[in-house]
């Protein structure tokens, strides 16, 4: 098989062999082979997000890293089209270049590339501004199991087998196909980019501020809130544009935050660290929840009174909350990150395990309860995938 090598096994994965293909066409035949042979297939990029899933052995590892560049870059569109293993640093280090930027601010910034970010819908705080991951994709081309390789998007009119092939794609973790190429849509860079991080003594307080914040006239462009085990209650602002777009919004934002008795300060790295939480949450476990706005305040009161309870931020604009938990005792650690879980269902939103210590994954599994859609997307996998051989283990359908 083209492009495999041997190599020592990882305690996860228990991989036999390594595929490193040069471009789509090899790739195709891989997973063409790997059919053929019903040999289980894992696909790495960066391998940022290889916690996530309920992973199991494969027979071989599919690295995405030779498939990679910007390919085409028509700044007067608006668009970049890049290779799936492409690193998100890169591209934006590239169009940077061009005076211009790609609106996703991923967790893991500096390793994260664009097939993994797409293939696990994996958004940042710019999302409300800008929209995510599914906005902003515009077409790709995907390897598939059975050795083809489709295009969707872009330059034609009617996708693969009737399939929406871009949008099925975004959170399909790789268990559709191999993503080799994506035309992205991308922006102008700022004339500006200022912002504060405000503290509160109480969460309605933090959460009734971002509300204000997140539907002023003057949009920004992050609006979190965080609350550590030790501390206050923060809120923190960003915004970019032009100058006087970006004046009134922080000043709207002062406004808020001083009727709401907050006390706030200039914006360091403070949101870097907020979004890159999913990647320093490695003991206990992470819990990722998708919540109504209106719920947002419930729940955060909620998780900080937990016996687990280590952190928490709240994408205040969208509802996507993090909690991080951490116990000596297993077992409370298991028990809050499942309550969390139902508590985000029982308002109308979802959850998962998002990451937890390699100890607890044979106890928590990532989806404690099946997720909606459960037998329309055991269907498409069916259809994408029919013997099963793509990332078995890593969504709640594979």
């Amino acid at each position: 098989m083209p492009g495999i090598r041997l190599r020592v096994d990882r305690p996860v994965t228990a991989t036999v062999v390594r595929s490193i293909p040069a471009d789509a066409a090899e790739c195709a035949r891989v997973l063409a082979d790997a059919t053929a042979d019903r040999r289980t297939v894992r696909i790495t990029g960066s391998g940022t997000k290889s916690y996530i899933g309920d992973i199991s052995a494969t027979d071989i590892e599919l690295a995405t890293e030779r498939i990679a560049g910007v390919i085409d870059h028509v700044p007067a569109d608006l668009t970049v089209t890049v290779g799936g293993g492409a690193r998100i640093a890169d591209v934006a280090a590239t169009l940077a270049r061009a005076g211009q930027f790609l609106p996703l601010d991923p967790p893991h910034a500096d390793e994260a590339t664009v097939g993994g970010v797409i293939a696990a819908n994996s958004n940042g705080f710019w999302r409300a501004r800008y929209g995510g991951v599914r906005d902003l994709l515009i077409g790709t081309r995907t390897a598939l199991a059975d050795g083809t390789v489709a295009r969707a998007g872009g330059l034609v009119v009617k996708n693969v087998a009737g399939y929406d092939l871009d949008k099925l794609l975004v959170g399909s973790f790789g268990t559709l196909g191999v993503i080799v190429e994506a035309t992205l849509k991308v922006l102008p860079l700022p004339e500006k980019t200022d912002g504060l991080i405000a503290r509160f003594a109480s969460p309605g307080d933090a959460f009734a501020a971002a509300d204000t914040v997140v539907r002023a006239a003057a949009r920004v462009e992050a609006c979190v809130v965080q609350r550590l085990a030790e501390g206050a209650w923060q809120l923190a602002v960003q915004a970019r544009g032009g100058g006087p777009t970006v004046e009134r919004a922080l000043r709207d934002a002062r406004r808020e935050i001083t009727a709401r008795h907050g006390d706030a300060t200039a914006l360091g790295d403070d949101l870097g660290r907020m979004r890159e939480l999913p990647a320093r949450a490695i003991d206990g476990a992470l819990v990722r929840v998708s919540l109504p706005l209106a719920a947002s305040v419930a729940f955060a009161e909620n998780a900080v009174r937990i016996d687990s309870f280590a952190a928490l931020v709240v994408d205040a604009a969208s509802g996507i909350a993090r909690v991080h938990l951490v116990n000596d005792d297993d077992d409370a650690v298991i028990r809050d990150a499942e309550a969390l879980v139902l508590s985000a269902r029982m308002v109308g939103g979802a959850g998962r395990i998002e990451r937890r210590a390699e100890h607890l994954r044979s106890r928590l599994p990532t989806w404690p309860t099946r997720p909606n859609g459960d037998f329309l997307m055991r269907r498409i996998k069916d259809a994408f995938d029919p013997a099963g051989i793509l990332e078995p283990g890593r969504s709640a359908f594979a």
